[in-house]
């Protein structure tokens, strides 16, 4: 491999199958960062999806990680704080970011060809967004998938007011306002991930892809490669904590109101380790981000994935533009003293005018009108 391209943002290669098409492999590739999502990777990734999709001799694409560690670990938030303008004040590059990533987000929603996302080690944040998109979502043994905005003042976007909402019961609001890590089983069971494949057959997986009668047409090959995952994955999965603590999780996140549920979470403390965990989480975090995952998913419940990405665009440039997105990003990123200053301790400190203004379009031209 060239210099050149060992040190691209993201590395394609296309491998030959017996059929005579090829597979599209897709690498991010930042492994020191554990794979965090640059606007030059979002780029590159989005125009080579595109070629892909008009090349008739590419019959699927597989998208990964570069390194053990993780799939993608989230956006590159680093590189916002360093970009982040006064408070109240448009930010171009937040606003270029957000609307790149999410198009890229949509794009792999709406992909036509059989898109296998091997989702191994670290998923979270804006990995979460490439991942919940792809037609084949596969977790391993060592897959730990989390929407962890909870903790730095944003909220659960690339998609998350689509995917969580479709979580069974109330899964979905819980993950989004804990933070929580899941893990295989979870991703199964809160139908987050399709298929369980232990992590030293990825070879033997991409070797079975290139052996298979693929023909570029998208019906019959999204058939082909479905079976081929089902036949590599284990008559057994992991266990689900998620799926254990369901009837507690239901019940503490039914309230008709946030601060009920804020309330419900913190009894939760008392019950074991794993809910405690969970439920401190949430105690520690931004009051401002829980009421957004309130609001998000309540607003989004019937919304189509084309207004979602809209609607978390300005919600995503809105967080740019107060507080609590860069004190959050500082104490954990920056400075990291874990110890962040949000502006209001408890969800019964927030205005309901406050968040109302998460909501407002923040640019007189909205960037993906046309999705």
């Amino acid at each position: 491999m060239s210099e050149t391209a060992s040190t691209a943002p993201v590395m394609f290669e296309e491998l030959p199958c017996e059929s005579g098409q090829r597979i599209g492999v897709a690498r991010l590739n930042a492994p020191r960062s554990l794979n965090a999502l640059s606007l030059d990777m979002i780029t590159a990734l989005f125009d080579q999806l595109l070629r892909w999709a008009d090349d008739e001799q590419i019959a699927c694409v597989w998208l990964e990680g570069e390194g053990e560690r993780a799939f993608c670990a989230g956006g590159d938030i680093v590189q916002m704080y360093n970009s982040m303008t006064p408070v109240g004040e448009r930010n171009p590059y937040i606003e270029d970011y957000f609307s790149a990533e999410y198009r890229l987000d949509y794009l792999i929603h709406v992909y036509q060809k059989p898109l296998i996302c091997w989702g191994h080690g670290v998923v979270m944040g804006g990995g979460m967004g490439l991942m919940q998109g792809a037609s084949q979502r596969v977790v391993t043994e060592k897959s730990k998938l989390a929407m962890p905005e909870i903790t730095i003042g944003l909220y659960p976007d690339v998609g998350g007011s689509f995917f969580l909402n479709r979580a069974p019961g109330k899964t979905g609001l819980f993950a989004g306002l804990t933070g929580i890590h899941l893990n295989a089983g979870d991703a199964l069971f809160m139908g987050l991930a399709d298929v369980f494949i232990h992590a030293e057959r990825k070879s033997e997986v991409l070797s079975g892809l290139q052996d298979m009668a693929l023909s570029g047409q998208p019906a019959t090959d999204h058939v082909l490669v479905h079976r081929l995952l089902r036949e590599m994955s284990p008559n057994e999965t992991p266990a689900s904590p998620v799926r254990e603590h369901l009837d507690s999780i239901n019940q503490a996140c039914d309230a008709a109101t946030l601060p009920e549920v804020a309330e419900a979470l913190l009894r939760l403390k008392d019950q074991d380790d794993w809910l405690h965990r969970a439920a401190s989480t949430f105690e520690r975090g931004c009051a401002q981000t829980a009421w957004l995952v309130w609001e998000q998913l309540r607003r989004a419940r019937h919304l189509s994935l084309a207004d979602v990405f809209r609607l978390e665009w300005c919600m995503s440039v809105q967080c740019a533009m107060h507080a609590d997105f860069r004190e959050g990003v500082r104490a954990l990123l920056i400075e990291k003293d874990g110890a962040p200053q949000f502006r209001y301790h408890t969800t019964l400190d927030v205005p309901s005018t406050y968040i109302e203004g998460f909501f407002v379009q923040p640019a007189p031209t909205h960037p993906l009108a046309d999705l």
